[in-house]
């Protein structure tokens, strides 16, 4: 029999996925490592397994002892299936900025968590970084692994992730693109590549609020780079020790916006359904396409699954009250290409918009008159006609036509043109810029959500 001892032997061995329609500007073979195969849906399962392993073997972590860790969410859920496989106890601490989801996922899994403020300095003591610190000195046979400063979290990398990289892409990988947190990923996997192949191109995605960038680029850390951002997972206010700058060639900032845009692109598109840090390095690269080219092969790391994101990322109202998603308007539909309406005149016999709605495969037809818009012919209105007088068929429209269906304007949300349209009017008309009519029916919102 074929079967794994723990859910842990499952870690690693992630595979490599072509990305298509979300990098079709980009002149190079992109794949996708999507660490969401991963048991616990993320690339920290694999620092997680080996901090405790490395832990373990030093003599740190004894039976029935505490792990104690601040996290974003996913190392804790790697730490968390060690400790299920193993015995031990979890109390993480983590920001007030991560996703509820991330949160209940911890808790789901038997860990203790606390909620921390984000807008407060590292050293402060009630940053998640202390309070994780203070606690693995307070609670007896307690470990810290600290992923920022745990050697062991890159060395994961190097071990695995980077050896991975190079056989599934039978050494022809040119770039790696990592959005960089604790350094690991990005460090211990370069690491390994630029052993095999020094000329490969190791690029960062950082975002607007972190002080990795300039210190990449100045040797300088500067405090006035740091404020809050919405982006998890990626960029620091801390320098943490895994990070090996010397291994990466550029660092590239990507907008909170934009990483939560391009996630939900890739998911909607390709069909991964991936987390915020996989949008912004999908992002930043799409930023650097000029230096690719044909023969290039760039490997994008995908560190999480969108399931931990369904509150913000996924959740359209999150969006919008951050201003990443714009209210769609009926113009909206004007730019997807919809063509111009199909009418008839009120002298045309209803035979003929009988005929004309048939061959159109559509329910309802405007009636206009000398460029305006004089009434409606409606499935539903020709039926109940019908029933009354077979005949009807030879009437002329403007004998049994209805009232003309409301006309809005291109600036008219679809929020609010769902309330319009209804049992009483099956449809509404619009003008573009020319003066042409358009018709929008229930269907066309439907589709453009």
């Amino acid at each position: 029999m074929k079967y794994y001892h723990s859910i842990i032997d499952t870690i690693g061995n992630t595979p490599l996925v072509k990305l298509n329609k979300v990098v079709s500007q980009v002149p190079a073979l992109v794949l996708a490592k999507v660490e969401s195969f991963n048991p616990g849906n993320s690339i920290k399962d694999r620092i997680g397994l080996k901090m405790i392993d490395d832990a373990e073997k030093a003599g740190l972590l004894k039976p029935g002892g505490t792990i104690i860790e601040g996290t974003s969410g996913n190392t804790g859920m790697g730490l968390a299936l060690v400790a299920i496989a193993r015995g031990y106890r979890c109390i993480f601490t983590t920001t007030d900025k991560q996703s509820k989801e991330k949160m209940d996922i911890l808790r789901a899994v038997g860990a203790e968590v606390i909620v921390c403020p984000t807008n407060v300095e590292a050293d402060d003591p009630r940053s998640y970084y202390s309070v994780a610190r203070r606690l693995s000195k307070e609670i007896p046979n307690a470990y810290y692994p600290n992923q920022y400063d745990n050697l062991s979290n890159r060395q994961a990398h190097y071990e695995g992730t980077g050896p991975e990289i190079w056989e599934q892409t039978e050494g022809k990988v040119t770039h790696l693109v990592v959005g960089t947190g604790t350094g690991g990923t990005i460090s211990g996997t370069a690491r390994y590549l630029k052993e095999k192949n020094p000329n490969i191109k190791v690029w960062s995605i950082d975002t607007y609020g972190s002080v990795l960038k300039k210190f990449h680029e100045t040797g300088t850390f500067d405090e006035s780079e740091i404020y809050p951002y919405i982006t998890e997972g990626i960029g620091e206010d801390i320098i943490p020790a895994n990070i090996d700058f010397s291994l990466i060639d550029h660092f590239e900032k990507v907008t909170d916006k934009d990483g939560a845009l391009m996630a939900r692109e890739i998911t909607r598109r390709e069909g991964i359904f991936v987390g915020y840090s996989a949008g912004s390095a999908v992002a930043g690269l799409i930023q650097l396409r000029h230096l690719l080219g044909p023969n290039d092969v760039v490997v994008v790391i995908f560190h999480d699954h969108g399931s931990r994101y369904i509150g913000k990322l996924y959740n359209d109202d999150w969006m919008r009250d951050r201003g990443f998603l714009e209210l769609k308007t009926v113009k909206d539909l004007m730019r997807s290409g919809k063509p111009k309406i199909i009418s008839v005149q009120p002298a045309n016999k209803v035979a003929e918009a009988i005929a004309l709605m048939k061959q159109s495969d559509i329910d309802q037809l405007p009636v206009i008159h000398n460029g305006d818009v004089v009434g409606s012919i409606t499935e539903s209105l020709l039926f109940n006609k019908l029933l009354d007088n077979h005949d009807v068929k030879n009437q002329t429209v403007g004998e049994v036509m209805d009232k003309p269906f409301p006309v809005v304007s291109q600036g008219t949300t679809l929020e609010r043109l769902s309330g319009i349209i209804n049992k009483e009017n099956p449809a509404v008309l619009t003008r573009d810029e020319a003066g042409n009519y358009h018709i929008i029916t229930k269907y066309d919102i439907i589709f453009a959500f």
